[in-house]
């Protein structure tokens, strides 16, 4: 079996970023309810002596800014990973490369460039 193309390597590169970008944003929703179904439980008086409720209302407050602190240098990798398939691209089609490879690259393409904006 070949070795992947550096067309195929930056497509897979692209397609890794956004599902983990996806990945992140599922968490912060998690962490977000998680945060909220706690508030109201402490708000509402729910909580007993021993329960440590402030405790974990803390922990995933701090864990819900860490994931927002992931999204910046994520969407830069992903921005420096599209600027690398569109080089790939470019270069494959100057070859005459593989077509369903160069198209396949191209819908990747699509897809990050609307992740982006």
């Amino acid at each position: 079996m070949p070795a992947p193309s550096q067309l195929t390597i930056a497509t897979s590169s692209v397609l890794r970023l956004l599902k983990e970008e996806i990945t992140y944003h599922k968490e912060l929703v998690d962490q977000e309810a998680k945060i909220k179904i706690l508030e109201e439980k402490i708000n509402s008086g729910a909580v007993t002596s021993d329960d440590n409720q402030e405790f974990m209302l803390k922990q995933e407050r701090t864990a819900a800014e860490q994931t927002k602190a992931v999204f910046v240098p994520l969407k830069q990798k992903i921005e420096d990973a599209v600027t690398k398939l569109e080089e790939q691209i470019a270069l494959k089609e100057a070859e005459g490369g593989p077509e369903a490879e160069i198209e396949q690259a191209k819908a990747v393409l699509g897809q990050a460039k609307a992740a982006i904006n």
